[in-house]
């Protein structure tokens, strides 16, 4: 199993030496993997952004474009932030690892170098590559889930990527931290993910929820919780998903935090969520002018609802910067979460899930 675990990896050899590209491949063929070859950095560039490689190889001193700048470009771009990138240079000051691993790389290796050593750190990044592409699949069919959910449920208050969206620019302008404001945009898409529990004939009513209905459709956020907590890379968003109903003076669900005990990030949220479904147009519904929006978004501050201080500094900016809350013509969640929509759908969202489950 080990084998096949590291045999169909595919490493690209980046050298202008012919020589040395050898001198690698002859190293790796014990490990029998796919080998592919660029003999500069501009080659490389092209070769890595239309295939598929598990590892680069990648020769530091190259002319025109170098190892290190290669490695810069490569970290620039989001399909590449996680691409393992092993240095290969006859370099011998501490100084030229420090700037290499500056540039992104993730490992180095000298020359000369025993082939046992090379073979032996390209093995741990193809087992690193593994777990990362692994966890990646996990999080894409989250979302894909998510995006059943906003496909089918009328009354959500979607569409996701504006809500990404109004977050990203609310949390940017709070200066959240970056892993907040990931975390924000992450919640936006999967807040209402535990509705793949509720039964349809509850989530799908046209009309008024009865009690009883309603309390079912309120344990959606438990759900959620639940289906995302298992998950290192979503416990950020987990606060975001399980209390985003809550209010300030405590008459939320579910558990009936109130002030700064509801967390952060989901009061953050709930604004903007507030604001998207009364700006926005539903089939139950016509979009509230701005004046409208933010009058009842005051309104709601002042009965006790929400975080009054997010409130006013939402609503400041709305009126500062009304041009930031204009979606931008690309989307900034996961695109390949439309790839997976298909399958699901042939699948079945509980068939679907449980294999991601026995997957994990």
């Amino acid at each position: 199993m080990h084998g096949e675990f590291i045999t169909s990896a595919k490493v690209l050899i980046v050298d202008d030496m012919a020589t040395n590209r050898e001198l690698a491949k002859t190293a790796l063929c014990s490990a029998a993997y796919q080998i592919d070859e660029a003999e500069n950095g501009q080659e490389a560039l092209e070769k890595i952004k239309n295939n598929h490689y598990d590892v680069v190889l990648l020769d530091v001193l190259m002319p025109d474009i170098d190892g290190l700048d290669v490695c810069k470009i490569l970290r620039q771009e989001a399909d590449f932030a996680l691409l393992p990138i092993i240095m290969v240079t006859s370099l011998e000051s501490p100084d030229d690892v420090i700037r290499g691993m500056s540039a992104g790389a993730t490992d180095y290796v000298q020359k000369p170098y025993f082939p046992a050593e090379l073979v032996s750190r390209v093995n741990a990044a193809v087992r690193h590559k593994r777990i990362i592409d692994r966890l990646d699949d996990i999080e894409t069919a989250f979302f894909t889930l998510a995006r059943i959910i906003e496909a089918k449920d009328a009354h959500q208050n979607g569409p996701y990527d504006r809500l990404a969206h109004l977050s990203l620019v609310f949390a940017q302008n709070l200066k959240l931290t970056y892993q907040q404001i990931d975390a924000l945009c992450r919640g936006s898409i999967l807040h209402d993910i535990g509705k793949l529990g509720i039964p349809d004939h509850i989530l799908l009513k046209s009309s008024q929820l009865n009690e009883s209905e309603w309390e079912i459709m309120k344990q959606h956020v438990i759900i959620g919780e639940q289906l995302c907590k298992p998950f290192k890379a979503l416990q950020d968003t987990v606060d975001i998903i399980k209390y985003h109903h809550e209010a300030w003076d405590g008459s939320g669900y579910p558990e009936g935090l109130s002030g700064k005990n509801i967390p952060l990030l989901a009061r953050i949220f709930q604004v903007v969520d507030i604001y998207d479904a009364l700006s926005s147009k539903r089939p139950y519904k016509e979009a509230f002018s701005e004046e409208t929006t933010i009058k009842i978004l005051k309104e709601e501050s002042k009965k006790g609802l929400r975080d009054a201080k997010l409130v006013k500094e939402f609503i400041a900016l709305l009126k500062a910067e009304p041009k930031l809350f204009q979606m931008p013509k690309e989307s900034i969640t996961l695109s390949k979460s439309c790839e997976l929509t298909e399958k699901v759908m042939k699948l079945g969202i509980s068939s679907w899930y449980q294999k991601i489950i026995n997957s994990s």
